[in-house]
């Protein structure tokens, strides 16, 4: 499961001026019992724990996925993901108590999971594109997010726009480290004419890029930290 095998893989992707690893894996490979318990039990204690802690096989599948995309990411760095200490943000962003210039984020949907591994401050996010939840969007996103997705007269762009803007605002926040504390409509996600993605944001003076990237019926999307903006 290291190796592209059609199922898993690395991406390199460009987010601003710096390159981000993309890991990813499309857990159905786990329905196979002997590779589900040998995925397993090469994992350290804390990270089989938080496996033990989902109820559903698909959620378990799902976080062992993302363990395993997280110690490929690790020995890619020369770590070992069973002796790799944890600590966690003062909102629960997980980072690497012995190796601060090392960034990571995890996040999972569907069938598939995802591992970001940065020099910055990272946070990534993967939805299954399905039908758009307009009554969610008005709830949640800014006045002017949901002008946009309302702007859609075919419903298969209106879902894809609706998802791509989810991404990428989870995205923000993971990167920003403020977890649930901000609301979804404290920020905006900006999309140009030539269809790149920006955030108008007052959590902090720091700028923030973003990439971008499609597995089939999936989107991604991954925010990185910058430079405080002077």
């Amino acid at each position: 499961m290291d190796k592209d095998n059609g199922m898993s893989g690395m991406v390199p992707l460009a987010v601003g001026d710096s390159a981000v690893e993309l890991y990813w894996m499309d857990t159905g490979q786990l329905e196979d019992e002997t590779l589900y318990a040998r995925a397993y039990w090469s994992l350290s204690r804390v990270r089989r724990e938080k496996v033990d802690s989902f109820l559903y096989r698909k959620d378990k599948k799902l976080s062992l996925g993302a363990g395993l995309l997280l110690r490929q990411g690790l020995a890619a760095r020369g770590i070992d993901e069973r002796e790799a200490v944890l600590a966690y943000g003062v909102h629960g962003k997980p980072c690497l108590a012995e190796y601060p210039d090392i960034h990571f984020n995890l996040s999972h949907s569907g069938g598939m999971a995802i591992a970001v591994f940065a020099d910055a401050a990272v946070g990534c996010d993967i939805e299954l594109v399905e039908r758009a939840d307009m009554a969610l969007a008005e709830k949640f996103f800014s006045k002017k997010e949901y002008q946009y997705l309302a702007g859609f007269s075919d419903e298969r762009q209106q879902d894809e726009a609706f998802y791509r803007l989810w991404t990428l605002k989870e995205s923000f926040v993971k990167a920003a480290g403020v977890g649930l504390t901000l609301p979804l409509s404290a920020f905006e996600i900006e999309i140009s004419a030539n269809e790149s993605a920006a955030v108008c944001q007052n959590v902090d003076t720091a700028a923030y890029a973003f990439g971008e990237y499609r597995f089939g019926r999936y989107c991604a999307a991954v925010c990185l930290r910058g430079n405080e903006v002077v």
